[in-house]
């Protein structure tokens, strides 16, 4: 395996794994930034229920992770698009942990551009696609409809073995 690329099996936004979430928050991290950028920051807590610790927080835990598959995803792509071979393609399911948890997955029609979270296909807005609905709040997931398939299967691979 390509030591460089030993993430790859992680998804955008998942907690890299030598973070640990349940550890004790003892650090205090002091930063400055534009008024703008707090109001921004204050007003996105507020529409999110969270706290403003809260959501600095998880923006930390998942930029990380969130920049190397951009940095990943765009190298895969443009060896594809000069011929070159590439990685093979990755599950990427999410960390099934706490409020990350996807409860159902509701088919809808999307109104932006999106990427289906356990093959990175790309999904085009005006598409069909599950949006996955959680019970607290937590990552966007969204599978492709070939995906979500495949889950129904094994969903039902599993009804008929109980």
């Amino acid at each position: 395996m390509n030591p460089e690329r030993e993430d790859r099996g992680r998804s955008a936004g998942e907690t890299p794994p030598d973070i640990d979430l349940d550890e004790r928050k003892e650090r205090v991290l002091h930063t400055r930034g534009p008024d703008s950028l707090d109001r921004h920051i204050k007003h996105r807590a507020r529409s999110l229920g969270m706290s403003v610790s809260t959501v600095v927080r998880n923006v930390l835990l998942t930029t990380f992770g969130l920049v190397e598959d951009i940095v990943n995803d765009s190298t895969d792509i443009a060896l594809a698009a000069t011929g070159h071979p590439t990685i093979a393609p990755r599950h990427r399911a999410r960390a099934r942990t706490g409020s990350a948890e996807v409860l159902a997955w509701q088919e809808a029609v999307l109104n932006v551009n999106a990427v289906c979270e356990a093959c990175n296909a790309i999904l085009p807005k005006g598409s069909r696609a599950a949006v996955g609905v959680r019970d607290e709040p937590g990552p966007r997931a969204i599978l492709c409809p070939g995906c979500l398939a495949t889950l129904e299967q094994h969903a039902d691979g599993d009804e008929k073995t109980r």
